[in-house]
């Protein structure tokens, strides 16, 4: 098997050490390299993951990287073709993401400047919490080009739609299709409209109250597992979305994904970071797709851009 590129993943945490575990099980990158602030923790999950090796049959090398504040230990990290970065303080029960915006906005600043540094090519893909104001300020840190820098957003709460679709029904993950869009929070917006099981509508197998209630359940789908976990969030999940879209940039495969993107004029939204589907390849976000939405979702999506724009104004400053 061919294997080309440096991916970087910063703060291993469990959402960073799994992701970096998933990346090097694809078995299709030269390189994974895990960083983090507390010392010869990346460096122990390395020895871990590359111990694996044999077992699992991959080739690809984990190197772990102790780093400061003042950016010791971003060497390790030059030349990365993709950066995923999850460092941050994770949600507890009762609290939202944006409770978490004051500290994590300092952490994130001080990773895209020194990713940057080191790595001015690549593309960054965030998923720090709040997800849409720590994707627009990790492009005002870095200076990179808006196609860029990306946020892990909608593949995550399109798959738990899917999976809460695919268990109302009893049938198989494989055939319910799923999307959501706009903010990684309050203002999500669930399309049921292109929502399908079998290739029939979704409609057709719910009633509106039911799948309202499935929207509901995907809209607060990451403070549920908070709840129940007590001491930290979800990785499992995030982790393989976050994977999934670093090997659609460095594979150049044109997926389309619902990430948070730039949004510049399409649905007559421009100017803001927003939950959309886009076609990812080796140079970030390709294009924007606009998809067909009704009237109510596309008055939805509106509002959700509204949201986000008047905090994502707000981040630069901090």
């Amino acid at each position: 098997m061919s294997r080309s590129g440096k991916v970087t993943v910063v703060g291993a945490g469990f959402y960073g050490s799994t992701t970096a575990l998933r990346l090097a099980e694809y078995d299709i990158f030269e390189t994974v390299v895990l960083t983090d602030i507390v010392e010869g923790k990346p460096e122990g999950l390395a020895l871990d993951i590359n111990q694996s090796r044999s077992i699992e049959g991959f080739e690809t090398k984990v190197v772990g990287a102790t780093t400061t504040a003042d950016g010791k230990g971003y060497e390790a990290t030059a030349n990365s073709d993709v950066v995923v970065i999850t460092a941050g303080l994770p949600r507890k029960p009762g609290m939202s993401r944006m409770d978490l915006i004051g500290v994590n906005a300092g952490i994130v600043r001080g990773v895209a400047e020194n990713i940057a540094k080191h790595s001015p090519n690549a593309v960054l893909i965030v998923v720090s919490n709040p997800l849409d104001e720590m994707t627009a300020l990790a492009q005002i840190a870095s200076k990179f080009p808006h196609q860029r820098v990306m946020g892990q957003a909608g593949m995550l709460d399109t798959a738990r739609f899917t999976h809460f679709v695919a268990e109302k029904l009893n049938v198989l993950v494989a055939s319910v299709k799923t999307l959501t869009l706009g903010s990684h929070g309050d203002t999500m917006v669930p399309v049921p409209s292109r929502c399908t099981v079998d290739g029939k509508p979704l409609s057709e197998k719910l009633s509106a109250s039911e799948i309202e209630e499935l929207v509901t359940r995907t809209r607060n789908g990451g403070a549920e597992v908070v709840a129940l976990l007590k001491t930290g969030s979800a990785y499992y999940a995030p982790s393989a979305a976050a994977a999934r879209m670093a090997r659609a940039v460095i594979k150049d495969t044109g997926e389309v994904m619902p990430v948070c993107a730039w949004v510049d004029g399409e649905y007559g939204i421009s100017g803001v970071y927003l939950g959309v589907e886009a076609e990812i390849g080796r140079t970030g976000i390709k294009k924007v797709v606009e998809g067909n939405l009704t009237a109510s979702e596309l008055t939805e999506l509106k509002v959700a851009a509204e949201a986000v724009r008047s905090k994502q104004a707000d981040v630069k400053d901090l």
